[in-house]
């Protein structure tokens, strides 16, 4: 199941991707007799995307099905944030080791060196990055985002994807020059508005044939900046999801960043991507 929010009239709305249509999950509700709610906040908030999943797996979704009802094409509508409210958004850093020597870093080797962000840093697909004027240099990181999909505590690393919702591209940043002034600094130099891009398409583990052999790419301007395999990450995403499982409850609705294979400086008028193995590339503009 690939899973796309987007705007109709102003009001964002979650849909299902077939192919390059989108079928809003109102329209799924009238057809199979499903009573979920239309956007991906209230169906994480309401405990009920296994079910859905569990629905949408065991169906054979065919666009003949859905005649004379509403749906959209992907390249004649705006898409946004694929949510606005996960209860917790945990960011890896130094997850590869050319990223560590980017800040002149060890690569973590005992535990990740996770961070935290508000939801307040999140915007969609090709909304507009706001550099902070307080910070003389930017970095942008594209990454591999992990979704959780049911509450859970101390899962084990070989059930980790029992947890999981799915996957979906992002885009960090980080105010680099005032997290080099000092390391106590990460959480405001990560938590900018602007700072959290994620999307298009939130994609089921079942759609996703080998997780480990994904490669990650930052691109700038059109341009591969840094890839790297999801193999080569230190703390791969089973391990992600278990350890954190130990630290607090996982929700429905929290994600995990899982680090970036190099950060890239951006400036006003760039267009930063993360471009990620069979999924669609998200981009971003950039403005000072």
């Amino acid at each position: 199941m690939k899973l796309i929010t987007y705007y109709r009239n102003k009001v964002e709305e979650t849909g299902i991707l077939l192919d390059e249509n989108i079928i809003p999950l109102d329209v799924l509700n009238d057809v199979f007799g499903w009573h979920f709610p239309n956007h991906l906040d209230e169906i994480f908030k309401s405990d009920s995307f296994t079910k859905l999943a569990h629905n949408v797996k065991n169906i054979n979704l065919d666009m003949s099905q859905f005649e004379g009802y509403d749906s959209y094409q992907l390249t004649n509508i705006k898409i946004a944030p694929l949510y606005r409210h996960p209860p917790k958004i945990w960011g890896i850093g130094l997850n590869y080791r050319d990223h560590a020597a980017d800040l002149e870093e060890k690569t973590p080797s005992l535990i990740p060196a996770s961070f935290m962000k508000a939801d307040t840093t999140i915007i969609g697909p090709g909304e507009t990055i706001q550099l902070p004027k307080v910070a003389e240099k930017t970095t942008g990181e594209a990454e591999l985002g992990i979704i959780i999909g049911k509450k859970c505590k101390n899962i084990h690393h070989l059930n980790w994807l029992e947890a999981v919702a799915g996957f979906t591209c992002i885009i960090d940043m980080t105010a680099e020059s005032i997290l080099r002034k000092n390391p106590r600094y990460l959480t405001l130099s990560k938590n900018f508005d602007t700072f959290f891009s994620f999307g298009p398409v939130l994609i089921t583990p079942e759609e996703v044939m080998d997780i480990n052999s994904l490669q990650v790419a930052t691109i700038l301007n059109g341009e591969i900046h840094a890839k790297n395999m999801i193999c080569n990450m230190t703390f791969p995403p089973d391990f992600l999801v278990s350890f954190h499982s130990e630290v607090m409850t996982l929700l429905p609705g929290d994600i995990i960043s899982t680090g970036t294979p190099r950060a890239v400086e951006i400036k006003p008028g760039d267009n930063i991507g993360c471009s990620i193995s069979g999924f669609p590339i998200l981009n971003n503009p950039v403005a000072g």
